[in-house]
């Protein structure tokens, strides 16, 4: 019996470990009768899929049973739990069942603790955006799965030019992969540099400025992600996790909380991470702060409901900037 429980919103991310794991297990000849992708949003859908499990492959390999958009580790009804009881014990050796959801499994459900006592459990979060050792052992890992040679430099390029997006990720290196053909040395960071799109790095580049209230400086950077045909959305998107996140911590630090106390709950797994945020908003008020949060909804609706992407950016961007001076 091998059970598999994976979780997170990094969607692109789990889709390349799930297809690593039914590659794995499934012979290619007998692929179309032993594997089941049920969505199991319901309980009569899971059920079927335990049913399925339950069921020895045809031919040689094993059978692959997915049970995927699944809620049982969110609620799961006594009756469900009950079937989960009585299958999971006798789930055959030749049978692979994975169970897959975006959110995070409550640990206080029974049916969590069940699953996880018989199931290896991975997640697949997006790293934050500052975590700049975990972004930059994303991108090392990737890069020997795919055998994309790197120095150490070039490796920190790319994370910080990427940062958390893994299916851009993975785009860059089959990029970096064709340009290094079948040279032995790894690739320096001004090859990389010339070759990699950088959104993430620039769009907190474009928070900075905006929130130190320079107008000049934001105008160019927005030219710069706009000009590289960067999604308008996208850019609202990370405009708005910094600003919010800058609330957060200006809020917590004039209530007087503590950085161990800012640090979880903004989730962070170093609290010395605390420091360079109080840093950041050090001379930025409460006040705008609160302002800047319904200024990028109007943008984002704006953008949604087909306004002209760079003049409506355009002026956004100004007026946030203005807002800070």
């Amino acid at each position: 019996m091998q059970i598999y429980l994976f979780w997170g919103e990094d969607d692109f991310a789990m889709a390349q470990a799930v297809t690593s794991l039914r590659q794995t297990v499934l012979d290619p000849n007998w692929a179309s009768f032993n594997y089941d992708k049920i969505i199991a949003d319901s309980a009569g859908a899971v059920v079927e899929g335990l049913d399925r499990a339950l069921t020895p492959p045809f031919g040689t390999g094993s059978r692959f049973v997915w049970l995927a958009n699944t809620t049982v580790t969110q609620q799961c009804s006594p009756e469900l739990l009950a079937q989960f009881e009585r299958t999971l014990p006798v789930i055959p050796p030749t049978t692979v069942l994975l169970l897959t959801s975006v959110k995070k499994p409550d640990s206080r459900l029974k049916s969590t603790k069940l699953i996880s006592q018989s199931a290896q459990v991975r997640e697949f979060s997006p790293i934050p955006p500052w975590n700049d050792k975990e972004l930059a052992q994303r991108v090392r890992q990737v890069a020997g799965e795919m055998n994309v040679k790197l120095t150490a430099t070039a490796i920190e390029l790319l994370a910080q030019s990427i940062g958390s997006d893994t299916r851009q990720l993975y785009s860059e290196l089959e990029k970096l992969l064709l340009f290094a053909g079948n040279r032995s040395q790894p690739l320096n960071p001004e090859e990389v540099a010339a070759l990699v799109h950088c959104h993430a790095q620039n769009t907190f580049q474009l928070a900075d400025a905006i929130r130190e209230g320079n107008t000049s400086a934001a105008l160019d950077l927005l030219a710069g992600l706009t000009g590289r045909s960067e999604p308008g959305l996208r850019i609202v998107a990370g405009l708005t996790g910094k600003f919010r996140t800058w609330l957060w911590v200006k809020a917590m630090i004039q209530a007087g909380d503590r950085d161990d106390k800012i640090a979880q709950a903004l989730d962070l797994g170093n609290p010395k991470r605390v420091y360079y945020f109080r840093q950041e908003v050090k001379n930025a008020s409460l006040e705008k702060l609160q302002k800047s949060l319904p200024l990028l909804l109007d943008l984002e609706a704006s953008l949604k409901r087909g306004r002209e992407e760079n003049s409506t950016l355009q002026t956004k961007v100004i007026e946030l900037s203005s807002l800070f001076r």
